[in-house]
């Protein structure tokens, strides 16, 4: 359940770090269904994990507008995860993938009919537009973040 809390602390990181002046963006690249879209990697260092990365894959690092404790990871001009600080002692759970799929809360549904739980507050819109995320624990109780290029239908109420 930490890893859940964790998981939902950077997405709510991500949802918050858009003012909401700004226009919205457009969704993350189609990667397709059931391939990663995108990652979390947690660290206890932030800047020294930053330096290791940038050296070993030639990333770049974006802060996020609103925190000090998540940069965006950029590799060849495309965002494509999170580099935030853990809290507390970092184990093997505390990363989190998410996996592009069409319709989040049909996703959000059939994880949940197949012995997953969605965490609650999830899925939701992000906040600049660019579609929405769920999260759940499979059954053995790991996070395994979704990625939908299309925002929730407005009158459609979040998978429970």
């Amino acid at each position: 359940m930490r890893s859940a809390i964790l998981a939902m602390t950077v997405a709510m990181t991500l949802m918050n770090g858009q003012p909401k002046a700004d226009p919205p963006k457009s969704p993350k690249p189609d990667v397709g269904d059931g391939r990663i879209a995108w990652f979390d990697i947690t660290t206890s260092n932030l800047p020294k994990s930053k330096e290791f990365y940038g050296k070993l894959f030639d990333w770049k690092f974006t802060q996020l507008k609103g925190t000090n404790l998540a940069a965006e990871i950029v590799s060849r001009g495309t965002s494509i995860g999170t580099l935030r600080v853990a809290e507390g002692k970092i184990g093997g759970f505390n990363g989190v993938v998410y996996v592009q799929v069409t319709d989040i809360q049909a996703s959000c549904k059939k994880a949940k009919e197949l012995g997953g739980t969605v965490v609650e507050g999830f899925p939701f819109d992000l906040s600049d537009g660019a579609g929405a995320i769920g999260l759940f624990l499979d059954p053995s109780g790991h996070p395994v973040g979704m990625y939908s290029r299309t925002p929730l239908a407005s009158a459609a109420p979040p998978a429970k």
